[in-house]
């Protein structure tokens, strides 16, 4: 199975000691409408977990992903609404794991988005598993854009988790 195969847009890449990650997805919906999606309370829940974002740089973040994962409580880095959000996946002690959220419009009339997600990471055993879980998310929020509720996609995962342990064999030995 390749990258292709699970219609994975983005890369993998060394920088410095640790691993920066790129994923991306072309979306039939505007950057206002994915904006919300990725800052409203009430959509956050639908596609990654409840939680709130003060959208202001210093605003914090909160998400909590209940039994499945670590509370992240953080604060925004940068934010330019609807085009650049970013702030750090971590909470207390744990080791940064900034994210941005990139969105330009395309087509004639802005119609779409082009969403990038930018993970820097540090280079270690989970990188895989970060990229695979951060894939599925995307998929959710695809559908959640579509007004569709779906489980985070089990299968997907662990497919996207083998295509990553291959790209960060190739890619981010050291």
């Amino acid at each position: 199975m390749n990258i292709e195969e699970l219609a994975i847009e983005g890369d993998l890449a060394l920088k410095g000691d640790r691993a920066e990650i790129q994923l991306e997805r072309e979306i039939g919906h505007s950057p206002a409408r994915v904006w919300e999606m990725l800052t409203n309370s009430v959509h956050l829940a639908r596609w990654l977990a409840p939680g709130v974002i003060e959208l202001r740089p210093g605003g914090k973040v909160q998400l909590d992903f209940g039994n499945s994962g670590t509370p992240i409580d953080c604060h925004i880095r940068a934010c330019e609404p609807p085009r650049l959000l970013a702030y750090s996946w971590s909470a207390g002690d744990d080791p940064e794991r900034p994210l941005t959220w990139s969105l330009q419009p395309v087509g004639p009339a802005g119609e779409a988005t082009r969403l990038k997600l930018t993970l820097s990471l540090p280079n270690d055993e989970l990188v895989p598993i970060a990229c695979a879980g951060w894939d599925a998310h995307l998929e959710m929020l695809m559908a959640a854009l579509e007004g569709i509720s779906i489980h985070f996609p089990a299968d997907r995962f662990r497919q996207a988790r083998a295509v990553f342990s291959e790209l960060a064999k190739e890619k981010l030995a050291a």
